[in-house]
């Protein structure tokens, strides 16, 4: 039978099954989503509970734009988002570093890397800050002897303790992102960079890496967003970022609820327009994949 005259039998026994005098009869009833009723109404009541909750509680909604914008509160902001950019910056490049190391053949790049990646996603951030901060009573002094010298609790202030806390920090975690990155691309890449002479870190920086970037910046972008408000950890340090400013405004004017809602405002608006960015940036490196996937697929010939 040729394939017109398939289609055609297939086309008949449809529209058969479709008019099918046995059940013409009976009437269509649409499916009730009861669930998604109870749901949404569940939801709602909640929303209106802490809604109400809000507006009735003791909060000083005039007390919140005032402070929304004070000089404190922006510099907190904008020491926020430096330390952000910063620590990822140095997390990226040693999450890069210490990715290529773990898959070195090198016996001992591998260990290292290894046990860097082991150590700090063991250990918890806050620990880590602690020990950053409180150097100094291990290594009173740190330098060169004979060349330059210098106290470690003049060296490690807040804003150092925090680079390092949170930059070494995010390295073993991106170290782990990258690596996946690095294996979702097909060992033939490598392979055919190899035939046409590329080194090692060629053939890497060429080739594996912009294939891997695809799969490397949804979670780093993540990583991006918490870093925002991973920020607010170094408050136990006296780093100066928007919760900490907040906090030091609230112990003077006992207004904590009050500043607490002016941070959350802040953190949320940085999320916002870091989350529309990262949107962006993984559209761009997925365009390739997209179009693969958009490719229509080859119709099989048949004869007739």
């Amino acid at each position: 039978m040729s394939s017109a005259a398939a289609q055609s039998a297939t086309g008949t026994s449809t529209e058969a099954q479709r008019f099918d005098p046995s059940i013409a009869h009976l009437t269509h009833v649409p499916r009730r989503h009861y669930g998604r009723w109870i749901a949404s109404l569940l939801i709602l009541i909640a929303f209106i509970y802490v809604a109400k909750a809000f507006a009735e509680g003791q909060i000083d909604w005039k007390v919140v734009g005032q402070f929304f914008t004070a000089q404190s509160i922006l510099d907190g902001l904008v020491n926020t988002i430096i330390m952000t950019f910063c620590a990822m910056a140095l997390g990226i490049a040693l999450g890069v570093l210490f990715a290529i190391m773990v898959m070195s053949p090198n016996p001992v790049l591998k260990s290292v890397a290894v046990f860097y990646i082991w150590f700090f996603r063991g250990t918890p951030l806050l620990l880590q800050l602690l020990i950053w901060f409180n150097l100094a009573l291990v290594f009173p002094r740190v330098g060169i002897p004979g060349l330059f010298e210098a106290r470690m609790v003049d060296v490690m202030t807040p804003f150092v303790a925090t680079l390092l806390g949170l930059g070494i920090n995010q390295g073993a975690y991106t170290a782990e992102v990258v690596r996946s990155g690095i294996l979702s691309v097909d060992a033939g890449q490598t392979e055919a960079a190899k035939s046409i002479g590329m080194t090692r870190l060629t053939t890497l920086r060429r080739i594996i890496l912009p294939q891997a970037m695809r799969v490397i910046i949804p979670p780093v972008g993540n990583e991006v967003i918490s870093m925002v408000k991973l920020t607010s950890i170094a408050s136990v340090i006296g780093y100066a970022e928007v919760l900490r400013n907040a906090q030091t405004i609230y112990y003077a004017n006992a207004r904590v609820i009050e500043l607490l809602i002016v941070a959350a405002a802040w953190y949320l608006m940085i999320v916002t327009v870091l989350s529309v960015g990262q949107h962006f940036l993984e559209r761009y490196f997925a365009k390739g994949q997209s179009r693969r996937r958009a490719r229509p697929a080859a119709r099989p010939v048949t004869e007739s």
